[in-house]
């Protein structure tokens, strides 16, 4: 569960769109639930709509020229309106002046009222960007996230596989470590799962017997991202002794794994002595590449043996 308080996306915001309080700041502590919003027929944030209203309603000159044009009665029954819905709080924008009215309406219903100097149109942009972030779908998984050939790549296995060790071995040849042991990842989109460490955790890779490495430290600033999309999950699977003639070696169907609704390609590499992790591992990101292509070698492969087989039969 997801969730920020109003004084958190004021804080957030304060620089970047010149926000300053212009009353309700005793009910900063109202909170937007990522949870309640999904469940809600209301939009997150837009423009002062009384038909469809917002959690988070913005005015601009337009809006407040409006609403100083009403009579009274007009005026109190949109905000009656208004008092009806889940509002979280208004922000008026384009440096507009806040109405007595307005302002104690705001009194009236403990809702926040923030005020900026950006435009309207500004002011939604930037929060609907920030708070998709902030309120999106989250969870943790155990394993390495690693930015390999530009892809996102969570590398799982259970524990002493070898998945730090790979990990290492993969920042050694270029790529970039995002997080380690504890990797958060949250819905950005309908199929986008953004990937990031927790702060205790940033640029830490922990090796048995070497202990915690920081990877900026020893490997350089390019040898760490902040954040990833992740698109493939690479899980290492101990193998039983060093055979690993059991495994599949013509999967003919792609698996994938279900997280927070999103579907992302997994492959599965055993583990054995003498197999170099590290290339397997970017050959199936470069294998996965050409897939999103329209490349698949399998299937090419397939289709190759199926076309010779019936050049025989024809013969």
């Amino acid at each position: 569960m997801s969730h920020i308080s109003i004084t958190q996306l004021f804080e957030g915001n304060k620089a970047k769109l010149s926000l300053t309080w212009n009353c309700g700041q005793d009910y900063g502590n109202k909170v937007l639930n990522n949870d309640v919003i999904a469940k809600s027929p209301q939009g997150l944030i837009g423009h002062l709509n009384f038909i469809h209203p917002n959690w988070i309603q913005v005015l601009s000159k337009l809006e407040i020229d409006y609403l100083n044009q009403l009579d009274l009665p007009s005026l109190e029954k949109k905000f009656q309106q208004l008092a009806q819905s889940d509002l979280a709080c208004m922000i008026v924008a384009d440096g507009a002046l806040v109405s007595d009215l307005l302002r104690s309406f705001a009194a009236s219903t403990q809702t926040p009222i923030l005020c900026s100097t950006s435009s309207s149109l500004d002011v939604i942009w930037i929060l609907r960007s920030f708070l998709t972030k902030v309120l999106a779908p989250s969870v943790s998984k155990h394993g390495v996230l690693l930015d390999v050939l530009g892809m996102g790549v969570l590398i799982t296995g259970e524990s002493g596989v070898g998945k730090s060790e790979l990990a290492l071995e993969l920042i050694s040849r270029g790529h970039g470590l995002v997080a380690d042991d504890v990797v958060e990842l949250r819905r950005i989109g309908p199929e986008t799962l953004e990937g990031f460490c927790p702060p205790i955790l940033r640029d830490y890779l922990e090796v048995r017997g070497l202990g915690l490495l920081n990877i900026r430290t020893i490997f350089g600033e390019t040898a760490v991202r902040r954040r990833k999309n992740m698109k493939l999950i690479v899980h290492l699977e101990k193998s039983s002794g060093s055979d690993i003639s059991s495994v599949e070696r013509l999967p003919l169907s792609n698996l994938n794994e279900d997280i927070l609704n999103v579907n992302i390609r997994k492959v599965i590499i055993p583990v054995a002595a003498g197999r170099n992790l590290a290339v397997l591992v970017e050959a199936a990101v470069r294998n996965y590449i050409l897939q999103l292509r329209g490349i698949d070698s399998t299937q090419e492969f397939i289709k190759r043996h199926e076309q010779k087989m019936t050049d025989i039969v024809s013969d």
